[in-house]
């Protein structure tokens, strides 16, 4: 008695590694190994159409024809650029970064999905579906990117002397006795409950329940933590800036400085 679920553990190890051709000589050697029933077997263990194991018997039978391309010259849909001749300059033009925020364009930068993309070309008159979209990007060598910061040019070539000399400076420092503190800003985060990114240790079927948009709580503002932290001693603190409007930058890390000085200062041992 054949055992499909043999044939289909085999085929499942192999089968995304396999072309047409040599997917059905796979499904034709295990019918021919089962003997007789062996492309029933087959064909319902892989999926594989029966006429298309006969075939895989054929080639097996005759060795010689299994060089060249595995489909025969001339076989399959021609491609939609070769019956549309104007389908990849169309698209071009929607994807064209000068199109970015223009009002009377067809299609925003904010819409560039595959299925926009398709309904804004057969909008023009091309016969084209979601699934074509990613193909007709790749021969245009578009590709999906993140944004990239490197508009104030972080490869300064003296980047690693400034560091080289902080570092210096640092163990001068230290070694001198006297303190060198790091200050920290992280960015500002409205107050309330918002969505993070992350996950946490909830029981099943109850997560938090967070608000939907992010827009600030009037009452609540938002909130910008300030840290001060002696490296030598490892002791610092945070000074939390809540507010509809923190305070900036400069004039708030030297609150946190002032504020938490003694209480740092007792800590890490200065003078």
């Amino acid at each position: 008695m054949i055992d499909p679920s043999a044939i289909r553990e085999r085929f499942a190890a192999v089968g995304r590694g396999l072309n047409e051709r040599t997917r059905r000589l796979f499904a034709a050697v295990e019918a021919r190994t089962a003997g007789y029933g062996g492309i029933a077997a087959s064909s319902r263990a892989t999926g594989i159409a029966r006429s298309s194991i006969g075939r895989g018997l054929k080639d097996l039978n005759d060795p010689a024809s299994l060089s060249g391309e595995v489909r025969r010259p001339g076989s399959g849909r021609p491609a939609l650029t070769e019956t549309d001749a104007t389908l990849l300059e169309d698209l071009r033009q929607l994807l064209e970064p000068a199109t970015k925020g223009d009002p009377m364009r067809p299609l925003r930068w904010v819409s560039k999905s595959h299925a926009k993309l398709a309904a804004a070309l057969c909008a023009m008159g091309h016969q084209v579906s979601k699934s074509t979209i990613p193909k007709l990007l790749g021969s245009l060598q578009y590709r999906r990117q993140v944004n990239r910061k490197t508009l104030e040019s972080s490869r300064n070539p003296d980047r690693d002397a400034q560091f080289e000399h902080i570092n210096t400076a640092v163990i001068a420092m230290q070694a001198a006795g006297k303190p060198v503190i790091a200050i920290d800003t992280k960015k500002k985060e409205p107050i309330g409950p918002y969505k993070n990114a992350g996950s946490d240790y909830r029981p099943k079927g109850c997560p938090d329940q967070v608000k939907v948009h992010d827009f600030v709580d009037a009452e609540l503002g938002k909130v910008v933590p300030y840290g001060v932290y002696d490296i030598a001693a490892n002791a610092g603190c945070v000074s939390p800036r809540v507010g509809p409007r923190p305070a900036r930058g400069q004039a708030l890390a030297s609150t946190t400085i002032r504020r938490n000085s003694r209480s740092t200062r007792s800590a890490a041992g200065w003078t």
